[in-house]
């Protein structure tokens, strides 16, 4: 099955929860759609002041991942939206274009987050790791350690309202859990008094369209932590 009979079958389990507001704010689906599928969103401004956090990453050695990366995958997305999202570290597409979440899995998150409002670019996109490990294995303790000053630092800058961790592992370092990703959804945490609703990865809703329900199901609780007077 190509990603494209994926994404249809997500979209089916997406009709099927009744969900009739897919693409939001007037715009038409070979518009919503076209977005999904677009280019990469355009850079920062220079006065962002995520900018100096972005290069000191991209000159980072602290780690054996910076002598076999092509690109440091530091975020895209505005810092200004009130969310943020966090995955577990790039893959072999976003090594090489430099941005976290451009390949498939990307365009499905893209979607899932037009169902609560939340355009590509209004939301402020990152990983745990910002370089790509060999053959997409799991993050090894040293390569957390060196790389989670910059994460710490991201949630600082951008102080969101809220966190969506997409993810075994991004959910469980989040939530301070080494709980199972199905434990850890449906329910919100905190990390450094920030609400954290964990769910599913994309890439994992394109192999198993049927766990699409569960997560929508997460993005409407995230929907409500957004929604609850600041």
């Amino acid at each position: 099955m190509d990603d494209r009979a994926r994404l249809a079958g997500v979209l089916r389990v997406l009709e099927e929860l009744g969900c009739r507001e897919l693409f939001l704010d007037d715009l038409t689906t070979e518009e919503a759609l076209a977005l999904a599928a677009g280019s990469a969103p355009s850079p920062a401004d220079a006065g962002n002041p995520l900018a100096a956090l972005e290069a000191r990453a991209e000159a980072c050695q602290k780690c054996g991942l910076s002598g076999s990366r092509t690109n440091v995958v530091f975020a895209r997305g505005s810092g200004t939206g009130g969310l943020m999202v966090v995955g577990e570290a790039p893959g072999g597409e976003e090594d090489r274009m430099g941005l976290p979440f451009v390949g498939p899995a990307g365009k499905l998150l893209d979607l899932l987050l037009l169902t609560i409002g939340f355009h590509r670019g209004s939301v402020y996109i990152c990983n745990v790791l910002k370089c790509r490990p060999p053959k997409n294995r799991d993050p090894r303790p040293e390569e957390v350690a060196a790389c989670s000053p910059y994460l710490r630092d991201q949630l600082q800058a951008v102080a969101p309202r809220a966190v969506l961790a997409v993810g075994r592992f991004a959910a469980q370092m989040l939530a301070g859990s080494d709980a199972s990703i199905g434990r850890l959804r449906g329910r919100v945490h905190r990390h450094e008094g920030v609400p954290v609703v964990a769910t599913y990865h994309p890439a994992y809703l394109l192999r198993t369209p049927s766990a699409t329900r569960d997560a929508w199901q997460d993005l409407q609780l995230l929907k409500q932590v957004l929604d609850e007077p600041s």
